[in-house]
């Protein structure tokens, strides 16, 4: 595979800045975007002013929609700014894992990475990046660089695997963070600590046979497992 290693390249910095748009959310912000708007850079999103946004997008109303975009990312904890930088392995699961030990950004620490469970090459990763770019480059983006502290589990109520496509939610990971604040481990297999399994879509899937198998209650609904309560994933 060959591939540019600068990281200056153009082509580089417009897709960090899209990922890093996309991650927060600020809609507006695309490919075209940030091409008419000149940005280079992170601190190029957030120096910009109302006047310049509507002369570069030839739109007052794109303009007021991007700046009312932009000032609400300013508010997003560091379970969701820290994978917006396109630091390699260091993803959304890892930033959570971070938020259990981590007050904020500046507590990072190669023996807090190691307690939470980020492999060496993530650590590494991760604090090379600390150092070299948040240091010089980042800290003085308008973010409070705080975590999110995750919501307390309540005591488990067993294991649960999922089969097949879900109808009450959009993916399995967020059925998995329902799951998880209600109490219940997620199991990607059928291992003997199963009690349910969710199968909404209805199909004789092998989990499904195997639960039957082995007496494990099919689940057709997961409201009704996790309660309305839990639905809208407040872990």
């Amino acid at each position: 595979m060959l591939y540019c290693l600068n990281t200056l390249c153009p082509a580089q910095v417009q897709k960090r800045l899209e990922h890093f748009a996309k991650t927060l959310k600020i809609k507006g912000l695309g490919p075209k975007s940030i091409e008419k708007l000149g940005l280079t850079s992170f601190q190029d999103i957030y120096d910009m002013d109302y006047p310049w946004m509507k002369k570069a997008l030839s739109s007052e109303k794109l303009a007021v929609s991007l700046l009312r975009q932009i000032n609400h990312s300013k508010s997003s904890k560091m379970n969701d700014v820290l994978p917006a930088f396109s630091i390699p392995l260091i993803g959304k699961t890892a930033a959570e894992k971070l938020s259990t030990k981590l007050n904020n950004l500046f507590e990072i620490n190669e023996d807090k990475c190691k307690a939470v469970g980020l492999g060496p090459k993530a650590t590494e990763n991760l604090l090379s990046w600390y150092e070299d770019e948040f240091q010089s480059e980042l800290s003085d983006l308008p973010f409070d660089w705080e975590f999110e502290t995750p919501g307390v589990p309540k005591e488990s109520k067993g294991a649960v695997c999922i089969s097949g496509k879900l109808s009450t939610f959009k993916t399995k990971a967020e059925a998995t963070k329902a799951l998880s604040y209600a109490g219940y481990k997620v199991k990607s297999s059928i291992t003997q600590d199963v009690v349910f399994l969710i199968n909404e879509s209805g199909i004789a899937s092998a989990k499904t046979k195997q639960a039957q198998a082995k007496g494990i209650t099919i689940i057709a609904n997961l409201i009704d497992l996790i309660g309305e309560e839990n639905y809208g994933n407040p872990a």
